[in-house]
């Protein structure tokens, strides 16, 4: 499925609206945006925007129905076949070590392969013009516009590919700023390369292929090979023109280009997901070398902010399928919720199978050892009954079985570049909550006391009678 195959997908689906009004560019989309995102409503396609030929789709991955009809599956099915895969890991036998050679195979099966097809160069712009792209600008204390859905391509010293989403400042028609933070690996091939390195710029990819770019996974694992096995089969790829690098041939526009060390010029401020502008910052210039598109491209935006927004949506579509990698790590992990307020990075719940003392601090522990899970600001720890999607019985776990002094714990590590809370930035304090049921082993002398509940043979008596009540509730 390309981009143009999931936009006709949700006009049947009754996912799309279609914008005819003249529009524009400058925080006019992204306000229209902004409202559809915090109203539950559909994807958008600008046909008209202002002073350009190019129209523009947004917030199309704006809800979980929409994550889950690009994916072509419920995400709890695709997080399954995870979990399958993941089984391979440790297989028990003959016949398990069989059934992980075959497993291993259909994944080499995904990997993505170069075709001599390049749908993206119907149209050569030449000389490269960024002017040409109805850029977004999407809030009014931005350094300018950006584009905000790109799916960025490097390769390591090694050859090895990574695939990115890096926001991109446009400074003029051949340059703009790349927004890669420095836990990035775009950002570790970039310090790893020598004076100069190449990037290629997608714009418009299937969205398995947007989402895999966004997806947390680990060093080495290439994103377009999980693309592959998200879609149930290889993404296709095409050579870029003037750099050595390929992307998804059926991307609707490409930039190619290069940046330099020592090249580097101010970005931002830009309006973040965290629903505060990150500050503006030293970053590498990309240098536009070559510019091309399918006929009549559509050209792909976003608008991050206070959430509800679009890319909450790919964080809940992380949470689910990334669930298997933590067990497979931590098997008495039940169920996690990375709630949208805490924007990817800034709070985990997590419920456990409590097993002994101190459990749940190995726990928190673990989550700041895995991966970009680091960032977490806070970790908070519930037993395994509870229901960790529904806040209200969190926040009455939290506040009434932890005893701060004791069920709290402080340490110094790395954070994120957006949080802006810290004193000094990329560094800062994180907490973890122990919101268990307290063992006197953990220092709780006193007897815990018995949770309300009601006796189950009056619960259903009173279930059979209930329309003898004339009630209106249930």
């Amino acid at each position: 499925m390309d981009l143009r195959s999931f936009v006709d997908l949700l006009t049947r689906e009754g996912e799309l609206a279609v914008v005819d009004a003249e529009v524009d560019a400058y925080l006019e989309i992204a306000e229209i945006a902004d409202r559809a995102s915090k109203a539950h409503g559909p994807a958008l396609l600008f046909r008209h925007v202002k002073g350009h030929s190019l129209p523009v789709l947004m917030n199309q991955m704006g809800s979980i129905r929409r994550v889950e009809l690009a994916l072509g599956a419920p995400l709890d099915d695709v997080a399954a076949r995870i979990a399958n895969l993941l089984e391979l890991q440790v297989p028990s036998g003959l016949v398990g070590k069989v059934k992980a050679l075959g497993q291993l195979r259909e994944l080499a099966s995904f990997a993505p392969k170069v075709g001599k097809k390049a749908v993206f160069s119907e149209v050569v712009v030449d000389p490269p013009d960024l002017g040409k792209l109805p850029v977004v600008t999407t809030w009014p204390g931005d350094g300018g516009p950006f584009v905000t859905l790109p799916v960025v391509v490097t390769k390591d010293g090694e050859g090895r590919r990574n695939a990115g989403m890096y926001r991109l400042q446009v400074y003029d028609g051949q340059t703009t700023g790349m927004h890669w933070h420095i836990h990035h690996d775009g950002a570790a091939n970039y310090r790893q390369s020598g004076d100069r390195m190449e990037v290629a710029v997608a714009l418009g990819t299937d969205p398995i292929v947007t989402y895999a770019a966004t997806a947390p996974l680990p060093p080495g694992i290439d994103e377009l090979m999980f693309a592959g096995f998200l879609r149930g089969e290889p993404v296709e790829l095409a050579p870029c023109a003037t750099v050595d690098l390929e992307v998804p041939a059926d991307a609707e526009i490409v930039l190619e280009g290069y940046v330099e060390h020592g090249d580097e010029r101010v970005e931002g401020p830009f309006g973040d997901h965290t629903g505060y502008y990150s500050l503006a910052d030293s970053y590498p210039v990309f240098h536009l070398t070559a510019m091309s598109h399918r006929k009549d491209p559509i050209y792909p935006a976003t608008i991050v902010g206070r959430p509800p927004m679009e890319d909450c949506y790919l964080g809940k579509a992380t949470e689910r399928l990334f669930l298997p990698l933590l067990r497979l790590v931590q098997p008495e992990i039940v169920d996690l919720e990375l709630p949208l307020e805490g924007v990817f990075h800034n709070c985990a719940i997590v419920a456990i199978r409590k097993s002994y003392p101190g459990h749940a601090r190995k726990i928190i522990n673990a989550v700041w050892g895995m991966g970009q899970m680091m960032f977490t600001k806070f970790v908070v720890i519930v037993d395994e009954h509870v229901d960790v999607h529904d806040p209200s019985e969190v926040a009455w776990r939290v506040f009434n079985n932890v005893d701060p002094q004791r069920d709290c714990v402080v340490v110094p590590g790395p954070l994120d570049v957006l949080d802006h809370s810290s004193p000094t930035p990329r560094f800062g304090a994180k907490m973890g909550i122990d919101a268990t049921k307290t063992w006197p082993e953990e220092g709780h002398p006193r007897e815990w006391p018995d949770e309300l509940a009601m006796d189950p043979a009056v619960k259903a008596r009173v279930t059979a009678r209930w329309r003898e009540f004339n009630l209106p509730f249930e």
